[in-house]
């Protein structure tokens, strides 16, 4: 039995990594990004993944450099020494999901999470779906990783799932160019049977597009024009714009 429908995320908007400001001392996936969406009621995207000790944590690159200034894989450092850098030279820090969870309890729209690949994936399932099973609100996951998609299938079918893709020319250099050309099209779809795609912004293969047709959700990442893709999409993640919280609102 499914925990929530489709149409639970059908026509909204999602914060990309919350309501955040890197220009003006909101940085990305912090607590203030989620307290801001949670403000205005609008729908979440986030990502985790581990720590070296096992932590589900906020956060979307997998190395340190950009955000905090620091070389080295969150996966490298302790819940302990990541709360000891800064995000994007403000006084927060990376926040546990638990933390984020709790926050957005308090009045956000649909939560999508993004699980991130690296090598212990199975742990990083587990754990996230255990600490989603308290949340009170409405949540869904995705990842560009078939695997962890085809693992939620086996393991957690009442969660809606999505797979994350984009075109072949968008994947990075070292991917190798079948792979790049089988992700960009979904085709591992017919193992992990996902119930939306979150396609890169522009044009979609024709073959996603046949998906959408037969009840695959299309979502849009990332979103400055939120009017344009709202029509061509079941819903959208956006950034740096101000949308209403639901189609029918525009």
């Amino acid at each position: 039995m499914r925990m929530f429908a489709l149409s639970d995320f059908r026509g909204i908007f999602y914060a990309h990594r919350g309501l955040y400001d890197n220009h003006h001392g909101v940085p990305e996936n912090s607590l203030p990004a989620f307290r801001a969406a949670v403000e205005k009621g609008y729908g979440v995207e986030l990502d985790v993944q581990l720590s070296l000790d096992g932590q589900v944590v906020v956060f979307h690159d997998d190395t340190l450099d950009r955000v905090c200034g620091v070389r080295g894989n969150v996966a490298d450092f302790s819940l302990a020494q990541l709360q000891q850098m800064k995000l994007l030279d403000t006084e927060e820090v990376m926040p546990l999901f638990t933390d984020v969870l709790d926050v957005l309890s308090r009045g956000a729209g649909p939560l999508i999470v993004e699980l991130k690949a690296g090598k212990r994936n199975d742990e990083l399932c587990e754990k996230t779906r255990e600490l989603l099973r308290a949340y009170p609100g409405i949540y869904c996951v995705e990842s560009f990783d078939p695997n962890i998609v085809t693992w939620f299938k086996k393991n957690a079918p009442e969660v809606i799932r999505g797979q994350l893709s984009m075109p072949a020319e968008c994947y990075a250099a070292g991917v190798n160019p079948l792979l790049k050309r089988l992700l960009s099209g979904c085709y591992f779809s017919f193992l992990n049977r996902p119930d939306f795609i979150a396609y890169r912004i522009g044009p979609q293969p024709a073959r996603i597009l046949r998906k959408r047709e037969k009840g695959v959700l299309l979502v849009a990442w990332t979103s400055r024009d939120f009017a344009k893709d709202a029509k061509e999409n079941d819903g959208v993640i956006f950034e740096a714009c101000t949308p209403p919280l639901k189609y029918d609102q525009l």
